[in-house]
């Protein structure tokens, strides 16, 4: 049976988290909502564990990385016919408590990306991520020409339209900058940011971005976008002219 007019999925892209995996799946399950992991060639005992959860769940042979693995994921939720995703990391840093503000934010902004932005309770987030995590949003609200906060929040929902953006060119980590910007530049669709608690402090394995080589190629990217766009100075005056949009 193909899912109702307005319906959405949770989708986890996932890499050896069997530590936490299985309480985030099941957190998102007690919501109601239908889940998507997608395994993207862990070693560990992190597709033991969602197999035996009801979920939908789709493995990578190798790692691909987590471009790879949402793109995977867009794809089923495109193929059963779900209206928007909310995606969500498996190490336990984003809370599916978090996602009923966001649907609702979806439902007051409709069409829009909902961003779940650590905007609470910062002074958790290490110093140099936060300092990272700044530049980011400053580049990528530039390249976007509209100004957005925590743009390197991966707890989002994205409705069919940005599915749709699935082939997008860009890897890795990337491919999430790319569908902010391809989205706002290409499709006129803005991003509203929902507050949620930065949560750096607990029992989280490493993280698999790594600070240099992602960057580069992210900041790689996004100039790339601002001179394929053209007009940079009005892009710049544009990301800082508007306010953030925060749905409270």
């Amino acid at each position: 049976m193909s899912p109702v007019h307005g319906s959405c999925c949770v989708l986890i892209p996932c890499l050896n988290e069997e530590r936490a995996i299985g309480g985030v799946v099941a957190d998102a399950l007690a919501l109601g909502l239908p889940v998507i992991v997608v395994d993207d060639g862990s070693d560990d005992r992190t597709p033991e564990i969602v197999a035996a959860l009801p979920v939908t769940l789709l493995r990578h042979a190798h790692r691909r990385g987590k471009g790879e693995a949402l793109r995977t994921g867009f794809r089923e939720a495109l193929r059963i016919g779900y209206d928007s995703v909310v995606t969500m990391d498996g190490d336990g840093q984003h809370l599916a408590s978090d996602i009923p503000a966001i649907l609702e934010a979806s439902r007051l902004y409709p069409g829009r990306i909902v961003i779940g932005a650590r905007l609470l309770n910062r002074e958790q987030q290490p110093t140099g991520r936060r300092r990272a995590n700044a530049v980011a949003d400053w580049g990528i609200s530039w390249a976007c020409a509209c100004p957005i906060a925590d743009t390197q929040s991966g707890q989002r929902l994205y409705p069919r339209a940005v599915l749709d953006l699935v082939d997008l060119p860009a890897e890795h980590f990337v491919f999430e900058a790319a569908l902010l910007i391809t989205a706002c530049r290409e499709r006129g669709i803005d991003v509203v940011s929902v507050p949620i608690a930065s949560r750096y402090q607990g029992n989280f394995r490493l993280s698999h971005f790594k600070p240099v080589r992602d960057v580069t190629r992210i900041t790689t990217y996004t100039i790339g976008r601002l001179i394929r766009y053209g007009s940079i100075l009005a892009s710049y005056r544009r990301s800082r002219a508007a306010p953030t949009i925060i749905a409270h």
